[in-house]
């Protein structure tokens, strides 16, 4: 597996976990009484020799906004079953997620808890590039992917809502 030198946006290359844990906290400290989602996706794109994933880190002010960054991760190998392409996929959603210790929740919380009685939010969602369509390909394997996600105490969303996987994620994995 080669994992990249770190995230990365357009603004900005080979940002550590701590530089992205850092402008994640700006961006909550410039309106901590919003309503803030902190979302992490994979998608995949098999190419001709290798199969590239992109896993993708949003912040979200619901109405109001985003910071986001992602990070590439090449496999040197064609990933041609679906299974394993979701399996690898979901492995990375958590592996970033997990990068977010409670002792970082706790204070991306520390921001947010003074407004929560004026409204203000936090929650953790991993996006999941699957959906339960008939014709979709990845449905028989929408219940143990969420189960994963739930594991590790994030809230997890399909498509059509898991825009950072299907989206986001998506237009790097080129």
């Amino acid at each position: 597996m080669k994992l990249q030198k770190g995230f990365q946006n357009l603004s900005k290359r080979n940002m550590d976990f701590e530089e992205v844990f850092q402008h994640i906290l700006s961006f909550i400290q410039v309106q901590p009484n919003g309503n803030h989602r902190l979302i992490i996706g994979t998608d995949s794109q098999v190419h001709s020799s290798y199969t590239r994933f992109i896993t993708g880190v949003v912040i979200q002010r619901e109405g109001k906004g985003v910071w986001a960054c992602y990070r590439s991760v090449n496999i040197a190998r064609r990933i041609e079953t679906i299974q394993e392409k979701v399996s690898l996929e979901t492995n990375l959603t958590q592996e970033v997620a997990c990068m977010f210790t409670p002792k970082k929740q706790k204070q991306i919380i520390d921001l947010v808890l003074p407004y929560v009685e004026k409204g203000a939010s936090f929650k953790m969602v991993g996006h999941l590039d699957l959906g339960r369509g008939t014709k979709n390909k990845t449905r028989i394997y929408v219940d143990e992917m969420i189960k994963r996600i739930e594991s590790i105490g994030l809230e997890a969303q399909i498509k059509p809502e898991s825009f950072v996987a299907s989206s986001y994620a998506n237009r790097y994995t080129k």
